[in-house]
């Protein structure tokens, strides 16, 4: 049976970037509009120079070309970017869906009051948040 469509806003503090795209992207195929708040503190486990330079690769491989691939360097659009990834965005019910998604960085005055869900919040030795990955990414 379908939910009825509601409006959910996630809080990405300390949530897995992977497990929370795939949450997003399942919620907004079922018709729910999606709100990412703090964007920048959601995390990719793994060595962060590990982490780094796969990023700075795909960068690299795009240099000179005006067509593409273009990779987000802040980090509420590389959070919608891998959200993107998981919720088959060249269809048109992934893209319709992917209209429903909003990242935020920091928290927006509008949400600060209303109640909002974490998901998957995992403890972790080796990770970089988004937030440090950005801005890693726009000093080179």
């Amino acid at each position: 049976m379908k939910e009825k469509i509601k409006e959910i806003i996630i809080d990405a503090k300390g949530a897995v970037v992977g497990r929370l795209s795939s949450f997003a992207a399942k919620k907004a195929l079922q018709g729910n509009f999606i709100i990412i708040v703090n964007s920048e503190e959601a995390i990719i486990i793994g060595r962060p120079k590990q982490i780094l330079e796969s990023y700075l690769k795909k960068f690299r491989l795009g240099r000179g070309v005006q067509k593409g691939p273009l990779f987000p360097r802040k980090s509420e659009a590389m959070l919608r970017r891998a959200i993107r990834g998981m919720i088959g965005w060249k269809k048109t019910k992934g893209r319709e869906a992917f209209k429903r998604v909003k990242c935020y960085e920091g928290m927006p005055e509008k949400y600060t009051n209303d109640e909002k869900i974490s998901v998957f919040k995992r403890e972790a030795l080796n990770f970089i948040t988004l937030g440090r990955l950005s801005e890693l990414i726009r000093q080179k």
